[in-house]
């Protein structure tokens, strides 16, 4: 017990002369984070073990709510603070963003996590996120020398024939959805005035959603959903309907069906003011 303790950087006394309070609010990349002193120290010598430990509250920087700020990526802190918990590491499935948050715990000096999410290299210096050659050789060494190889050689035909990418790309359906405006002036041959569309939401499932869309996926809304879970509240960090078609015929959607619906208002009660049509749009695009 007192090496778990040690290792985590927890201590009684620690605690009861830090200059910080127990329940701390972070500010990373824009995304608020509430969690506990102990946990942001669990890693000795980490970054954040430095600046929970090291330093005092007046020497890191705040936002404007005095919450502290770290400019680094909002979305990915997630699992950094995840593995600070309990020095495990648990990712969604389809995670799209491992040399991310790989880069992120290089960044806060977390060389366990940086460790686990590198990829594994063979002796080919091919590189599989799969199976290790450590993996393949103890599979071997219990099976028998003779009924080992032919294990190793089922498993190398099986995955040139199978490539991992290909397996996980399930079939599914996913709808981008934008509610647009624009306004039409009393002349008839005056040129329509376009507004920017304001929004484009992704509904579906959500591992297919970050699979396609990574991290100009915003979940903001619906924070920490299952993948197997379907939901309608994500959207995207840009407003370009192009990249979001380029995005999904790139990963082998398709479109199958769109559908559209308008309404016409005036902006005042005068009748010879301009008009303005809103109108909302669903494109529905399948991967078999």
């Amino acid at each position: 017990m007192a090496l778990a303790d040690t290792e985590r950087g927890v201590s009684n006394c620690g605690d009861s002369v830090s200059p910080f309070s127990e329940i701390i609010e972070l500010n990373v990349g824009g995304q608020v984070y509430v969690t506990r002193h102990k946990t942001l120290i669990a890693v000795p010598d980490s970054l954040l073990w430095n600046m929970f430990s090291k330093k005092s509250p007046k020497e890191l920087a705040r936002d404007s709510k005095g919450r502290f700020f770290l400019d680094r990526d909002g979305f990915l802190f997630r699992y950094i603070l995840d593995y600070l918990r309990d020095l495990n590491l648990v990712l969604p499935d389809y995670f799209p963003e491992k040399s991310r948050l790989q880069r992120e715990a290089d960044f806060f000096q977390l060389r366990d996590l940086a460790k686990r999410l590198s990829p594994r290299v063979s002796k080919d210096n091919s590189i599989s996120e799969e199976i290790s050659q450590s993996d393949t050789e103890e599979g071997a060494q219990q099976c028998g020398s003779s009924s080992g190889m032919e294990t190793l050689r089922t498993m190398s035909v099986s995955g040139a024939m199978r490539s991992p990418s290909l397996d996980s790309r399930k079939s599914g359906y996913i709808t981008i959805g934008y509610r647009g405006s624009y306004t039409i002036g009393r002349d008839i041959q005056t040129d329509a005035k376009f507004r920017r569309v304001a929004r484009i939401t992704v509904c579906g499932k959500t591992s297919l959603a970050k699979e396609v869309f990574g991290d100009t996926l915003n979940e903001s809304r619906d924070p920490d959903r299952p993948p197997e879970r379907y939901t309608s509240r994500y959207y995207l960090k840009y407003n370009f309907l192009e990249q979001a078609f380029d995005k999904l015929t790139e990963v082998g959607f398709h479109m199958v069906a769109c559908s559209s619906t308008g309404t016409c208002a005036y902006t005042s009660n005068d009748p010879n003011e301009d008009k303005i049509w809103t109108s909302y749009t669903e494109y529905v695009f399948c991967r078999e």
